[in-house]
């Protein structure tokens, strides 16, 4: 009897535990979305949607614990594909830009020294 009563009250402070991350993790997860906003460069951008996407991941799991429902980790799963692709191609795009804002300039250069 008194072991059931100790493992109920475990049980409710790891599912306390758990509200109190998902609290941190939005307030966190909502610092990321205004880093992510405001920059100031493209790359702190990057950094933060994927910190956002895995914080995502991480909010997701804890709610599949406290819901018992085991097939949003198969979501979790699912997300963390779609998330990772996402920040490979954002970077794509990025170094893209980058080269040929760079490719531009080493241009107007070239221009520069054969006008002299």
């Amino acid at each position: 009897m008194e072991l059931q009563e100790n493992l109920l009250s475990l049980q409710a402070a790891y599912k306390g535990f758990c509200w109190f991350l998902l609290f941190v993790l939005s307030i966190m997860l909502f610092a990321c979305l205004i880093r992510a906003v405001k920059g100031p460069r493209m790359a702190d951008r990057i950094v933060a949607g994927n910190m956002m996407g895995t914080m995502v991941m991480v909010i997701i799991a804890i709610m599949s614990f406290l819901l018992n429902e085991g097939y949003l980790v198969d979501i979790c799963l699912i997300y963390a594909m779609v998330s990772f692709l996402a920040v490979v191609v954002l970077a794509k795009v990025y170094v893209g830009i980058y080269e040929e804002k760079r490719r531009g300039e080493n241009k107007v250069e070239d221009k520069k020294e054969k006008d002299v």
